[in-house]
């Protein structure tokens, strides 16, 4: 089962990997489409550019391809990077983390079946609050890198998903509806170290842009790999 997985550098996209790995898959590569378009209806951009250190800290080989991020244009430089990697890695299979989005699954789903290609989507309509849960057991270090949803302010920008901030997104759930897991693109997130990691990422340089009082993002400017 010789797979790639469809990256971002999120928690889903890693703890997707992480899952299809302990499911017997061999990930032979892993994707990374980068948008000109902040707003893509189907990349995760925040940081995008570090996906390369977090493949490096896998020890995975990391696949970039550009795209303008335009609706259903962008499509067509997913199907064409999913058939380089078939072609270059033999793949057979697309790991993708989507949890929600039937938008982006359908879609993904759409062009692996016209490559013949099978999709595994481990964490597709998990319990957002158990996987999050999931994820801390599984030591994933996760920080927020990005917010857009009432009642996530700046404060939030950089600090770790644990058992206290699952709490806190519980309660903005309550108060405010949001997706705890953030799949209605509610937050962004930036993966630091997990099992797969053979040496940890550690933020040197960063800093907050905030658009509004509930819209900001966190710029990294400079990591380095460490040992764990």
């Amino acid at each position: 089962m010789k797979a790639a997985v469809l990256f971002s550098g999120g928690k889903d996209s890693t703890y997707a990997a992480y899952m299809a790995i302990g499911e017997g898959y061999k990930v032979e590569c892993l994707l990374s489409l980068v948008s000109d378009n902040k707003a893509s209806y189907m990349f995760h951009t925040a940081n995008i550019e570090f996906a390369e250190k977090q493949a490096e800290a896998m020890e995975i080989p990391l696949l970039i391809f550009e795209t303008k991020g335009e609706k259903e244009a962008e499509l067509e430089d997913l199907r064409n990077a999913i058939k380089f990697a078939m072609e270059k890695h033999h793949i057979n299979t697309l790991i993708v983390g989507a949890i929600a989005s039937k938008y982006q699954y359908d879609r993904v789903k759409n062009i692996a079946d016209e490559l013949k290609i099978d999709v595994f989507s481990p964490i597709w309509k998990v319990d957002p609050e158990q996987y999050l849960d999931d994820l801390v057991k599984a030591r994933f270090e996760v920080v927020i890198s990005a917010i857009a949803a009432e009642g996530l302010t700046k404060d939030f920008l950089g600090k770790r998903i644990d058992h206290n901030m699952i709490e806190r997104l519980k309660e903005l759930n309550r108060k405010h509806h949001i997706h705890v897991a953030g799949e209605g693109g509610e937050y962004e997130t930036f993966v630091t170290d997990c099992p797969l990691f053979k040496k940890r990422i550690k933020i040197l340089k960063s800093e907050t842009n905030m658009e509004n009082v509930n819209t900001g993002l966190l710029v990294i400017k400079e990591v380095k790999l460490v040992d764990k």
